[in-house]
């Protein structure tokens, strides 16, 4: 007999109810923050609208793009190995690696033009302007930023995954790990849903 899989004895409803439980605090975490941010954009709305100028729209929309192709990827991931096609599997899951690493690629060079205009929270250049705009970078370096983290954490789970379906670890019999990660990825996909015209279209 083959050695057991990771998920032995993890009943495959338990492992999925486990995930949307996570995910449900994640959107508390996160709906928090949104309104946080309709609240501080309710008592300051010519600065947030100054401020959303400053954002680059090409790097949000292409950062858009790049993720939804991403949920794309994942998705067709997890039914290539209900197919039990692992070469398809592994391929698409490198692409959905692909994807979220030039996502944070992207948002790297946003995040170093904000730095070279001393757009970030604490800069001298930031903190002499008036009240909104301060408020509007400090919630736009945060809520990008806990989304990159999550993001990373994404990127790690998924590569991980991808090993094990290399293993023969997860498989058309054992798929729960992957679709949950799945289901992680799709969160990531929403949430930055959220911010792009949170912060780059609403102004």
């Amino acid at each position: 007999m083959g050695e057991p899989g990771p998920e032995a004895g993890l009943p495959s409803s338990g492992g999925k109810l486990g995930m949307w439980l996570f995910i449900c605090t994640e959107v508390l975490l996160f709906g928090g923050l949104f309104l946080l941010y309709s609240a501080y954009r309710f008592h300051h709305p010519a600065e947030f609208h100054e401020a959303s100028l400053e954002l680059n729209r090409f790097f949000g929309t292409l950062n858009t793009s790049v993720l939804i192709t991403s949920s794309l990827s994942v998705v067709l991931a997890v039914h290539a190995l209900g197919e039990n096609r692992k070469a398809r599997t592994l391929a698409l899951l490198a692409v959905t690696l692909a994807l979220g690493a030039a996502f944070l690629v992207i948002k790297g060079f946003e995040w170093g033009e904000k730095f070279a205009h001393g757009l970030y929270p604490n800069s001298p250049v930031l903190l002499a302007q008036a009240k909104g705009k301060v408020l509007y970078f400090g919630l736009y370096f945060m809520m990008t930023g806990l989304h990159a983290l999550h993001v990373l954490v994404g990127l790690g789970v998924l590569a991980t995954f991808l090993a094990l379906v290399a293993r023969g670890r997860i498989s058309a019999e054992r798929p729960v790990l992957l679709e949950n990660a799945g289901l992680y990825w799709h969160l990531v996909d929403i949430i930055w849903i959220f911010l792009f015209p949170l912060f780059y279209l609403i102004t």
